[in-house]
């Protein structure tokens, strides 16, 4: 019986997901656009968070320097965001996109961040073979010059 209500309330679901609730706005911003806006939206909030001061002080608004940079609008962009909103599969490929690119971008920062530990792990490691090369060298001198 919890399989046949299940199945039945699982299948609503699917058929109110293809009914379309907000209809598509005639400058709707397509796909890849919005994919790109919603990963600056997600750094630049991000960068936003840890800074805040500067970004006060500095007089920028995120939103104001990504409609710039897009050539987009305001109103554009609430009625984008709405329509891809209310298709939830397109909206999930969406920001599971825009994870991706983060993903990517966090994973080459991680592998810089290790080249350059191994680097400096490799020049300490160098810098101190060579200081004990030099206190050994200090220790045989020692050792010679009072039998002599």
């Amino acid at each position: 019986m919890k399989y046949i209500v299940t199945l039945f309330f699982g299948m609503i679901l699917l058929v109110s997901c293809a009914e379309k609730v907000v209809e598509e706005p005639e400058n709707l911003i397509p796909k890849e656009k919005m994919t790109e806006i919603l990963h600056d939206l997600a750094i630049l909030n991000a960068a936003k968070s840890g800074a805040a001061i500067k970004f006060k002080d500095s007089g920028i608004d995120v939103m104001d320097f990504l409609y710039k940079k897009y050539g987009i609008d305001s109103t554009q962009f609430s009625e984008s965001d709405l329509y891809y909103a209310s298709i939830p599969l397109e909206y999930q490929s969406i920001y599971e996109n825009v994870e991706k690119r983060i993903q990517v971008q966090k994973d080459t920062m991680e592998a810089r961040g290790e080249r350059r530990n191994d680097s400096v792990r490799k020049a300490s490691l160098k810098r101190s073979d060579s200081l004990k090369a030099i206190q050994e060298k200090k220790t045989q001198k020692k050792e010679i010059s009072p039998s002599q």
